[in-house]
């Protein structure tokens, strides 16, 4: 059994914090780039250099990325053989998501209760936790702070088995149509096919996460991702939604095992920001 200090933890979150909040990741920029330079419409181009632009400018000054810091998400892979000294790795998230928000100067964006008492936490916590427990004695960290324009675009719907894959690209396809502008296009579209509606849509959150350009393993799902992505940059929405060519940077499904009688489908959108940070402990 491996302790783990629960005081190394809040440290590696904080820096979590800050990384994921200015510094853009590389296959994140490197699709900026190559869209920058297929971009086809004068105001599309534009604002792909006012992309770029923007995340040199956050490099290089630790500014924010955006100005909306997001709700602080975790995807946590927990070994074990781990014991932490103290605490819950829950309570270390928080401490560290409060002092990562805290120490640089991070917009707090989250209410204490979502109806009655919309009052600001102050310190951008609690954190939402995603904990799977896989064999070993390492901590793996991965933080996607996501933003309220993006994460208001996402969509469910049950559809039935009957509706097959020609159901699903359509409600794909519509779902990020009819966001427009809202969540700040380009986009990376995150889809999750099976399960529950639960599971959907923890599929569709997490497909976010995997390297722009990174095809799913499985060809069947790499042609529905790049039939999805043509059908969706084919609209002509754009960059803000203003007009372009490329309206989406990738589509990334996750599939997973469903009842007979349902057809789970998810969309969560990221804006063209699409921050995340990892750590291995």
């Amino acid at each position: 059994m491996r302790i783990l200090s629960f005081d190394e933890i809040v440290a590696a979150t904080a820096e979590l914090c800050r990384k994921a909040a200015t510094e853009l990741p590389d296959d994140v920029l490197a699709a900026l780039q190559d869209c920058a330079a297929r971009e086809t419409g004068a105001t599309g181009k534009e604002f792909f250099r006012q992309y770029l632009e923007n995340a040199q400018i956050a490099r290089e000054t630790a500014m924010p990325l955006c100005q909306d810091t997001g709700f602080a998400v975790y995807f946590v892979e927990y070994g074990d053989e781990i014991k932490l000294d103290r605490g819950t790795i829950y309570e270390a998230l928080d401490a560290g998501t409060k002092k990562g928000y805290l120490d640089h100067f991070l917009r707090k964006s989250i209410d204490a209760d979502p109806l009655f008492h919309r009052v600001n936490t102050g310190t951008n916590t609690p954190a939402i936790v995603h904990l799977e427990i896989v064999k070993g004695d390492k901590l793996h960290i991965t933080l996607a702070p996501k933003g309220g324009g993006s994460e208001n675009m996402s969509q469910l719907k049950m559809l039935k088995p009957a509706d097959g894959r020609q159901g699903v690209v359509d409600f794909v396809v519509s779902s990020v149509v009819n966001a427009g502008g809202n969540p700040c296009p380009p986009t990376v579209v995150g889809v999750g096919i099976g399960g529950t509606a639960e599971k959907a849509m923890l599929l569709a959150k997490k497909a976010l996460l995997r390297p722009l350009g990174k095809p799913n393993a499985d060809p069947d799902y790499a042609a529905l991702e790049k039939e999805i992505l043509e059908r969706i940059n084919r609209e002509g929405h754009g960059p803000q939604g203003l007009g372009g060519s490329i309206t989406s940077l990738a589509v990334h499904i996750n599939a997973f095992a469903c009842h007979l009688a349902s057809l789970p489908v998810a969309v969560n959108l990221n804006c063209h920001a699409a921050r995340h940070a990892e750590v291995t402990l």
